[in-house]
């Protein structure tokens, strides 16, 4: 039987971009995304955002499934072009209107908020001028977290100023797979770097606009297993996977440094953008970590196979392709419940007491599970991923890991940004030709699993 913490927070997520839709509503200006699943090619079936899951419209609805289900918490996260439609200071109160009816509606029904500032909508006016290349982000991000906070931090207590920064580096820059589309090292370099400068400056702003708030990164994270560490390729994949993945951000955040290995083997493209003074302001207090995990990576000696990771590999010069043991989800993701222990247990070894509370800010699976012909969406292996997972959670606060509450992703099918809507990561399922929603067996399972916080794991 798990023991989870009396307060522990169960909860779901989403973005902006993957379920708002209304995409040229009230003043609404464009996104990267926006222009990147309008270029051919980029997303699947040429799918777009711009309807999505009609939140913007449905919020009511999707808010009293979220009460049914039990919800303590939600995160969700503001579409920033709705609000500052060029990324500039010109404001569109309309947007601003709509998060205020969000928050206020979730309140109403006793889920917290969690709400992050940026989920990879970065207004198209702003990449125009190189986005998270250019220093100047760290400023403009900045004013936009105090106006974000000055609004809404009399009612949301929970901020997260950017989702996945590894993401935004490296999949949109390095690999160039998520947008803005770019595959240049030295540019995945200077995004990830401005990242860190902005969740400081953003954290500043925001605490001297409200002292009562709590805030912290959100990053996802992966162990890599090698199939054979004494092979030097290998352990080097290893090291250079777990340094420009995890320990980027942990180690800026929490010693004030970057991994040595990347400052060996790239310090030129790192030392163009770090300026005196950059790396000690980054370890300002945080009041939590949110980790987003989904499966470990695992290599081997290279066979010219390519994929994904493997492409990211290639960035840093690796002979080394992935391997996914089997079975695999419909991402073609392995089932590895146990690194997520594994990781909220290293933190724990590794700082101890210096480690703030953690959050499990997602973890789920996608899997196309239809409405069958009783009207109910019978989805297994997805309950299964989320009890074997949570088990995993419980394990870690077992062993002494601050772990204080989890959020899977996804509340519902959206948007799943290269992959259009082909991805089903729910426990919720969308039609989404006629928008009807239907809790997913996982779902129920869910709503049970929260009523008795967990016990039944």
């Amino acid at each position: 039987m798990a023991n989870f913490p009396k307060d522990f927070i169960w909860g779901a997520a989403t973005s902006s971009y993957q379920i708002e839709g209304a995409v040229d509503i009230d003043g609404r200006g464009p996104s990267i995304w926006d222009t990147f699943s309008r270029t051919p090619g980029k997303v699947a079936n040429g799918d777009t955002g711009d309807i999505a899951n009609d939140h913007y419209h449905r919020y009511p609805a999707d808010v009293a499934l979220m009460k049914e289900l039990g919800l303590g918490g939600y995160r969700f996260s503001f579409a920033w072009p709705r609000m500052f439609p060029d990324g500039g200071k010109r404001r569109e109160e309309r947007g601003f209107a709509f998060y205020d009816r969000l928050i206020d509606c979730l309140l109403e029904a006793g889920i917290e908020p969690l709400a992050t500032l940026y989920h990879w909508d970065l207004p198209q006016p702003l990449q125009d001028k190189g986005g998270w290349t250019n220093r100047d982000i760290v400023e403009v991000f900045a004013d936009y977290a105090t106006a974000v906070v000055e609004r809404f931090g009399d009612r949301v207590k929970k901020f997260t100023p950017i989702n996945e920064p590894w993401v935004v580096a490296w999949l949109g820059h390095g690999i160039g797979i998520h947008a803005p589309g770019l595959k240049d090292r030295r540019a995945a370099f200077a995004a990830a770097h401005h990242t860190v400068l902005t969740h400081v400056a953003a954290t500043h702003a925001m605490r001297a606009v409200r002292s009562d708030i709590l805030t912290g990164p959100v990053l996802n994270q992966a162990n890599t297993i090698a199939a054979d560490l004494s092979d030097p390729i290998q352990k080097r994949a290893v090291d250079i996977a777990d340094a420009h993945q995890n320990l980027f951000w942990m180690d800026a955040f929490m010693k004030g440094s970057y991994p040595q290995i990347l400052l060996d083997s790239y310090g030129d493209e790192l030392s163009s953008v770090i300026r005196p003074g950059d790396l000690e302001s980054a370890t300002v207090k945080n009041d939590f970590i949110g980790i987003n995990y989904y499966f470990d990576n695992f290599v081997h000696p290279s066979k010219g196979d390519g994929n994904q990771w493997h492409s990211i590999a290639g960035l840093f010069g690796l002979d080394v392709d992935e391997t996914a043991p089997g079975p695999l989800t419909d991402m073609g993701w392995p089932l590895t419940p146990a690194g997520l222990k594994n990781l909220l247990v290293r933190w724990h070894r590794e700082y101890g007491d210096k480690l703030p509370d953690l959050y499990v800010t997602e973890n789920g699976v996608a899997y196309d599970d239809g409405i069958s012909a009783d009207g109910k969406c019978h989805d297994e292996r997805r309950t299964q991923y989320l009890q074997t997972h949570l088990r995993a959670v419980a394990d870690a606060i077992a062993e002494g890991s601050p772990v204080k509450g989890y959020y899977e992703w996804s509340l519902m099918d959206n948007f799943e940004w290269a992959l259009g809507y082909e991805k089903r990561f729910g426990i919720v399922h969308v039609d989404f030709d006629t928008q009807v929603r239907t809790i997913k067996g996982s779902g129920l399972w869910y709503a049970e699993t929260i009523k008795d916080n967990g016990r039944n794991i």
